[in-house]
């Protein structure tokens, strides 16, 4: 049996197969709004033979996005654009569906990525961004406001407020962001976090927003759903957050019951320098995963299903996360099933596509 297509279940969560499809910006909503593309988009991947499809980061309150098209769920009207295309995703698929939940912190008010991606200023209709330390990104940009302690309470409020929606919307389990340079990954990591009072300094007190935001939207979320937590075992520049950091901060998790940590790397700094190639963020999901024994994802440059295969069967990493690969291939779950001789859920308008050679790919019962 193929150790990618083997099931597994995190509470009450039954996932066929160790494939996810990887949280996507898509820099298309209005106003945080999901709109017809979302529905394509997601409805597509739905039928991608992933076990779990992963809804893009979504910010929890305004200033949390990273561009005016980011996807939000922070009022009524956030929530109601949402729900029918997840009622559209249900209606077709059975795949289960997380939603990562997001703050961009001092990366925020930026123009989409094909204008460039540099952010916008004040007067050209950008927003104040907001960070553990009133240090910008890049060099030049305007300082983003160092939060104090009722701007701390109201982004620990606009995560617990988001989860709430997110059950209203009965999505199957949530990952808060702490990762890529974005809010929380800030608060963890040294080159952004300057602060001299109980949330900066010592590697207790850089954990310490972070856990405060996962244990907020643990207690509101129901127990019998996951909830995982995406980090960056590396800011890949000296004196950066780093993979023993990483560790210290996934026992604290541990013991506050998270389901997964979804192992990436960088974004905190321009100046990072990345050892890039097929896989080259495995060796931290490993790590993570026989350091602690939690289940892990392991994300980057994997693109190929005896890769994949190798990596969840070797005991490296208990998920596959798939980004562009899946944009690339909409089918690449099939694609892999057939390769390594599983089987993968589709629905019966799709039961005559495989070609004669894997006209068994699919479980039609």
């Amino acid at each position: 049996m193929s150790a990618l297509f083997s099931p597994i279940s995190l509470r009450g969560l039954s996932v066929p197969n160790r494939i996810v499809v990887s949280p996507m910006c898509q820099y298309v909503a209005d106003h945080g709004k999901a709109t017809a593309w979302h529905l394509v988009h997601l409805g597509g991947l739905a039928l991608s033979g992933a076990g779990i499809l992963f809804i893009e980061a979504t910010a929890v309150e305004p200033a949390g996005r990273i561009t005016h098209g980011d996807l939000g769920l922070w009022d009524d009207e956030t929530e109601a654009a949402l729900k029918p295309v997840l009622a559209g995703v249900r209606q077709v698929s059975k795949t289960p569906v997380v939603m990562q939940l997001a703050h961009a912190g001092r990366k925020a008010s930026s123009h989409v990525p094909w204008e460039g991606g540099h952010a916008i200023p004040l007067s050209e209709g950008g927003w104040e961004t907001f960070a553990p330390s009133a240090v910008p990104q890049n060099e030049g940009d305007q300082p983003p406001l160092a939060l104090d302690t009722s701007g701390l309470a109201r982004i620990r409020s606009a995560f617990v407020a988001a989860a709430k929606r997110a059950e209203h919307l009965g999505l199957d389990g949530l990952e808060v962001h702490a990762a890529h340079g974005y809010l929380l990954h800030e608060f963890l990591s040294p080159i952004s976090n300057h602060r001299t009072d109980e949330y900066g300094g010592s590697l207790e007190n850089r954990m310490r927003f972070p856990l405060e935001v996962f244990d907020a939207v643990r207690a509101v979320f129901p127990a019998d759903k996951p909830l995982g937590v995406r980090v960056s075992a590396a800011d890949w520049i000296e004196g950066g957050w780093d993979i023993g950091q990483t560790i210290a901060f996934a026992q604290e998790l541990k013991a506050r019951g998270v389901d997964w940590i979804d192992t990436s790397s960088a974004g905190i700094s321009p100046l990072q320098k990345i050892a890039a190639g097929p896989g080259y963020q495995v060796p931290f999901a490993e790590a993570i995963k026989k350091a602690t024994g939690l289940p892990t994802i392991a994300v980057g440059l994997i693109t190929e299903a005896r890769q994949a295969e190798e990596i969840i069967a070797g005991g490296k990493a208990d998920f596959i996360a798939v980004a562009r690969g899946v944009l690339y291939d909409p089918r690449w779950g099939w694609h892999a099933a057939a390769e390594l001789g599983a089987t993968v859920d589709a629905p019966p308008s799709y039961w005559r596509a495989p070609p004669r050679e894997h006209a068994n790919l699919f479980r039609t019962s």
